[in-house]
Order: structure tokens, then C-alpha cells, then sequence
């Protein structure tokens, strides 16, 4: 039995994170009020140099550039935190645990 244990993984399946919480900013050098979102990745830009890059070695015959995907191992992802500062603005991303649900409360 003990090396089931060894081998668990702890995943949550829920978290409450409060709207707001109080931190340190490096800006302010103090700690102050935060107010909390979920950090979301902008939309890709087709013209940046990597994704013309890319598309150029997928064009023609020959396949990917790199094997695709097909099955994930992971069932959870890890939430990013936005946290930014009340008093300055000062953004910063702050990485979470994995988790099935982050709820902000």
C-alpha cells in the first residue's frame, strides 16, 4: 500500500478565490489592496515572425514542422492569477495550482 500513496497525485476540483486580496506590489514596495481575475491569452497574431515562420515550413509536401497532439495526458490546467494593484495599476501574474474550477468569489 505504500507505494499507491507514493504515487498519488493531488488534484482540487474546486477553489473560491476572493475578488480582492491584499498583497505586496513591487511597485509600491508595500503591501496593498489587489483586485483578482483569471489571466486570459490574447488572441495570435498571424503576422508575427513565428507564426509566418511556421506556416511557411507546414506549406507544401513533408507534414508538421512537429507531431500533433492527438491525446492530452493532462485533464486539468493550471489557472493563472492577474493580480493588479488598487493603488498604482501595476499588473502582475502570479501561477496557481492545478485544478479542475477556479471560482472568484
Amino acid at each position: 500500500m505504500r507505494s499507491f500513496y507514493g504515487k498519488l497525485k493531488l488534484v482540487v476540483n474546486k477553489v473560491n478565490v476572493p475578488k480582492e486580496v491584499k498583497t505586496y506590489c513591487p511597485k509600491c514596495k508595500d503591501h496593498e489592496a489587489h483586485a483578482v481575475t483569471l489571466y486570459k491569452a490574447g488572441k495570435r497574431r498571424a503576422l508575427a515572425v513565428g507564426e509566418r515562420a511556421h506556416a511557411r515550413e507546414k506549406k507544401g509536401y513533408g507534414g508538421q514542422k512537429y507531431a500533433l497532439q492527438h491525446e492530452f495526458a493532462k485533464t486539468t490546467k493550471k489557472q493563472t492569477l492577474r493580480l493588479k494593484c488598487k493603488k498604482c495599476g501595476y499588473m502582475r501574474h502570479k501561477d496557481g495550482i492545478r485544478l479542475r474550477k477556479l471560482a472568484l468569489v
